[in-house]
């Protein structure tokens, strides 16, 4: 039978030092919120493990921001409320108080909302050492350089104990193993001994930290590294959070076959899927759930958004894309803009600063420069030249505007839409386009061109002027 594991992710804090309004576990990084790096870690530990997980994030400051913030989470969750933050013994109290199910749990694991780079191989690491030694309880502990503001560990010869900053001398100072703030405990061991932490100390809060004795059946496991271990306290840890995770990511799809011609300088957000093949040139930002298919480029500067690109696609310099779709073989760019619901057949070439919209352009449809395309079904095969525009908007609602398969737009053409164009049609430069043309139309809406001979110099002043005759 799967051990029953709670999970109590302490997210009341204020983040006072953090220098924003929003609170702390809310904060954004790599298009999530700090909390979801850590409930992310617990539920991939469950999955490793096979362990059957419960959670519960206790909130405290702004926390019905913090609870909306997972109306739409896939995971069951439960919000005890920790109504002072007086420490971390008081926030665990707040969470067996507040969860019906935590004291039933056999495992109860402590994760901090504030520490983006952990993963579920910390928690196996720790887990494993519980389970192997049969502990009451492990915390996770790492050496530094600067230890400063961290608890130190006291070993002794059996068990340890851990001392805040604020409480330390001299002597304990000098100790270079600190707490992390990670801790997994049988369920029952917390339970007894959290009645009993007082706040007698410097900081007048109750430390969940004094659960730990000397003489205790519990061990630190020192970690190799602290990266993982980083808490987000202030801007500064912010950017060397989002330094670490970023050259993770990066390198993560690097190993996979994913070409990335300066890593330093591309910006991956965690839920990108990239295939191997993809080439990516500096200065590029994928968000969100941007899939990228096999044999597709990216030049330097694109923006991609919450879109899927297809096979062998290219897209070229400084083109934003949003939510767009993209099919195999297509070209997008230099200075392309894709908005929301675009979806672009295959092998269609959307050109320099074009921007399209809401429209669905069949395959083979050229869009080579300068042009808007909004609200629109293109059928396939359709040239389109520079300078044409869909007008869709009438100041009150949006029309849409079809052009049948193999037709020919000439450039500087407008379409008053709704209107409907059937299939090989030609339109005729400079035309404006607001009635229906059938299939195999020809349109043309311009003035008839009057040419005045001799008449410029009535025009013409300054620099252009025409010089009078002798």
């Amino acid at each position: 039978m799967a051990d029953k594991i709670g999970v109590a992710i302490l997210a009341a804090g204020l983040g006072k030092r953090m220098g924003v309004q929003v609170a702390k576990p809310l904060i954004p990084l790599m298009g999530k919120k700090l909390v979801d790096y850590s409930l992310k870690a617990a539920v991939d530990f469950s999955e490793e493990q096979k362990a059957s997980l419960q959670t519960g994030i206790v909130v405290g400051h702004q926390k019905d921001e913090v609870i909306k913030h997972f109306e739409a989470s896939s995971f069951k969750l439960s919000f005890p409320v920790q109504k002072e933050q007086k420490g971390t013994a008081d926030a665990l109290r707040s969470y067996f108080e507040g969860c019906e199910w935590a004291k039933d749990t056999d495992y109860t694991l402590v994760l901090c909302a504030d520490t983006p780079l952990l993963t579920d191989v910390e928690l196996s690491a720790l887990w494993n050492v519980l389970k192997e030694k049969n502990l009451d309880a492990v915390a996770a502990s790492f050496k530094t350089a600067a230890p400063k503001g961290y608890g130190r560990i006291i070993r002794a010869s059996q068990g340890f104990h851990i001392v805040e900053e604020k409480d330390a001398n001299d002597q304990e100072r000098s100790v270079n193993e600190v707490n992390s703030g990670l801790y997994f405990f049988k369920t029952s061991m917390v339970l007894e001994n959290l009645a009993k932490v007082d706040s007698n100390n410097k900081s007048g809060e109750f430390y969940l930290t004094d659960v730990f004795k000397d003489g205790a059946n519990v061990e630190a496991l020192c970690f190799d590294s602290e990266t993982p271990f980083l808490g987000v306290n202030s801007p500064v840890q912010l950017g060397t959070a989002l330094h670490q995770l970023k050259k993770r990511i990066n390198k993560d799809h690097q190993a996979r076959g994913v070409l990335i011609m300066e890593a330093a300088h591309t910006y991956i957000e965690p839920d990108v899927e990239l295939e191997p093949g993809v080439t990516i040139f500096p200065n590029c930002y994928l968000h969100g759930s941007t899939k990228i298919a096999a044999g597709s480029t990216l030049e330097p500067g694109c923006v991609v958004k919450n879109s899927s690109i297809k096979e062998n696609a290219l897209i070229k310099a400084y083109s934003y894309l949003e939510q767009a779709s993209v099919s195999p073989s297509c070209q997008v760019g230099p200075y392309a803009r894709l908005r929301p619901g675009t979806e672009l057949g295959e092998k269609c070439k959307i050109g320099n600063f074009v921007e399209v919209k809401k429209a669905k352009l069949d395959p083979s449809v050229s869009v080579s420069h300068l042009s808007y395309v909004g609200d629109a079904e293109i059928g396939e095969n359709v040239n389109i030249g520079c300078g044409f525009i869909t007008c869709n908007y009438d100041g009150e609602g949006k029309h849409k505007t079809i052009i049948g398969k193999n037709s020919f737009i000439g450039s500087d053409t407008q379409m008053i839409a709704p209107v409907t164009l059937g299939e090989s049609v030609f339109v005729a430069s400079g035309s404006t386009i607001n009635q229906d043309v059938p299939s195999r139309g020809f349109a043309l809406s311009r003035a008839r061109q009057v040419t005045k001979e001799n008449m410029a110099g009535r025009f013409l002043k300054g620099k252009w002027a025409i010089p009078k005759k002798d």
